[in-house]
């Protein structure tokens, strides 16, 4: 395992919405309705980019009020980083469109 996924599996890190050119509520709410979120690590190297296709049974909107920008949104997706299948999960706030987030490994 790369020391990457094994640095990103233990315990919480910052994290931020990464969308272009607006990264907005709005927007990352286009992205949720698509099924995706890009998320970055902000806190490796360089940062850590991951395109994560999320899972809708386990992302949680329900304290999230998009057109305020207000709250926050818990993303969980599944992916495939170094070779490593991992589920990422991230908590983020609304209005600073940062939070903080994890990978699991799948076994």
């Amino acid at each position: 395992m790369s020391e990457l996924v094994q640095n990103l599996s233990q315990g919480d890190h910052p994290v931020e919405i990464s969308i272009r050119p607006d990264r907005t509520a709005s927007a990352l709410k286009r992205c949720i309705d698509k099924g995706y979120a890009h998320i970055k690590f902000t806190g490796t190297r360089g940062g850590t980019d991951l395109y994560v296709p999320l899972v809708v049974d386990e992302t949680d909107l329900t304290t999230a009020d998009f057109e305020n920008e207000t709250g926050t949104v818990k993303l969980v997706g599944k992916l495939t980083l170094d070779y490593v299948p991992v589920r990422c999960l991230a908590v983020i706030d609304l209005q600073t469109m940062a939070g903080t987030g994890h990978l699991e490994l799948i076994a």
